[in-house]
């Protein structure tokens, strides 16, 4: 059965494209800082996949070369890697502040967590992508990575790095699948601290409705590229 590595799956969208996957019996490696946390999201998906499901848990900061190579040592150990989901992300700041006022420490950590972590676990997996029969990266992006939004400056930059980063390992490697996905605003833990004061909070997307529009990109071999949550829905339903 093929494998994936999440990074960020406890909670949010990790944690709904794990569900995805082990409903269609995917042997996953799970990443998430909170050992707690994470366990209690293990136990939760057997009882989706069954008690025999291969699922594993590595706790630990993504940002940390032990996390990484923990991460690909597992997924080693099920057999190879088909599909590595770049999903932990930082804010930088919590809540989110205007560029002025951005504490440059928070900056540095959101891109350790949100770019060089990403590219350091693409770099640690590679030889184990280019032997499946079709490796796949998944980056999770942000719209606030194109578009100018008051407060999501910092932020917005690591995921344009994200962006470029992805379009260009596509280039270096073409026979794998490179995704940077705009997934939307959604209802998950790190959007409520980014805007705590949302008041259309209970309006954002579910994670659990836009996993399965992200997971078309794995079902259908779609071309590396950028692509948006929303679009993707929406080619499931004009299919």
């Amino acid at each position: 059965m093929p494998v994936a590595v999440i990074t960020g799956a406890s909670r949010g969208l990790g944690r709904a494209l794990a569900y995805e996957l082990a409903g269609r019996g995917w042997q996953l490696v799970l990443n998430a800082r909170s050992r707690h946390v994470l366990d209690r999201t293990v136990e939760e998906l057997r009882e989706v996949a069954g008690p025999d499901a291969r699922i594993q848990a590595v706790a630990g900061d993504v940002s940390v070369d032990w996390t990484r190579g923990a991460l690909v040592a597992a997924a080693q150990d099920y057999g190879g890697l088909d599909l590595l989901v770049n999903n932990a992300s930082a804010l930088g700041a919590e809540p989110l502040v205007p560029l002025a006022e951005q504490p440059l420490d928070g900056l540095r950590a959101a891109l350790e967590t949100n770019v060089v972590a990403p590219l350091a676990l693409v770099q640690e997996a590679l030889v184990l992508l280019a032997a499946a029969p079709r490796g796949r990266v998944l980056n999770i992006s942000s719209d606030a990575a194109v578009e100018a939004y008051e407060t999501w400056g910092g932020y917005g930059a690591s995921k344009a790095a994200l962006d470029h980063l992805s379009a260009v390992l596509a280039v270096e490697q073409p026979a794998l699948r490179v995704w940077a996905v705009d997934p939307g605003d959604m209802r998950t833990d790190l959007y409520a601290a980014a805007v705590p004061d949302d008041e259309d909070f209970a309006e954002r997307l579910d994670p659990a409705v836009v996993a399965p529009a992200l997971l078309r990109l794995v079902d259908e071999d779609v071309p590396s590229g950028r692509y948006t949550a929303a679009a993707l829905a929406q080619k499931a339903v004009s299919a």
